[in-house]
């Protein structure tokens, strides 16, 4: 009969979970499909590891019903103040000019240097075209703290190029290392040509980091409606 009233007992709470269970089965995010009918199962199997807890998801936007400092969302790279200062700013412009410029210069320039490492002519022109592509380069680096002065308060390292910044630096110092090589005269003509292009190949890297934040200013400007000028494209920007 024992056995028979506890049977009994939890067939009438059949459909009536208690308090705890409710809070155990309780979503602490909203679902990315919340209010979207998912009959298929895979889409039923993705809605399960979208709501996990530890907000490991790629690619899915999980609202969380946390507060948002807790939540942990992507910083935006421009405050609504910072692009506006930045759109405002005729330093934007002129990043914008000075950027392809130094482009131009630099493949002139490595097109230079190779033609002398292979051929062991026209150093004084490579020459020429490394002091230049360092010239510009120290020109755009002035202008370019000056314009994230501007815009973020900061004259380097601020926060949403600090990376950049530290590769320009890097890029700026072997650059200067190359002038000072040739001004002291230090190593041979050929090791001083290769310090140019290590400084080359910092600079193309260096330009890869700043094309993929234009990229990503592009996007979160398209995602506020408004027009994009571009981001900061100083230091060894392309």
């Amino acid at each position: 009969m024992t056995g028979f009233r506890l049977i009994r007992h939890r067939s009438r709470n059949v459909g009536q979970p208690s308090v705890g269970l409710a809070r155990r089965h309780e979503k602490p995010y909203v679902s990315w499909r919340e209010n979207v009918s998912s009959p298929n199962p895979i889409d039923r199997l993705l809605d399960r590891f979208v709501n996990c807890p530890w907000n490991a998801n790629a690619g899915f936007g999980v609202v969380s019903h946390l507060p948002q400092s807790e939540a942990g969302p992507s910083q935006p790279l421009y405050t609504p103040q910072e692009r506006r200062r930045r759109d405002e700013s005729p330093w934007t412009t002129v990043q914008g000019v000075l950027a392809p410029f130094q482009f131009v210069v630099f493949l002139i320039s490595f097109a230079l240097v190779i033609h002398f490492l292979r051929t062991g002519e026209g150093y004084y022109l490579a020459t020429a075209s490394i002091v230049a592509k360092t010239l510009v380069l120290y020109t755009i680096m002035v202008t370019g703290s000056i314009w994230e002065k501007e815009v973020f308060g900061k004259w380097l390292f601020a926060p949403a190029f600090f990376w950049e910044d530290v590769f320009s630096i890097l890029v700026l110092a072997l650059h200067t290392a190359y002038l000072v090589a040739i001004v002291f005269s230090i190593g041979t003509v050929e090791q001083q040509m290769w310090l140019a292009l290590a400084a080359y190949a910092a600079y193309v890297v260096n330009a890869g980091q700043f094309l993929l934040k234009l990229r990503a200013a592009r996007l979160e400007s398209a995602g506020h409606g408004g027009f994009m000028s571009g981001p900061r494209v100083s230091g060894a920007d392309a």
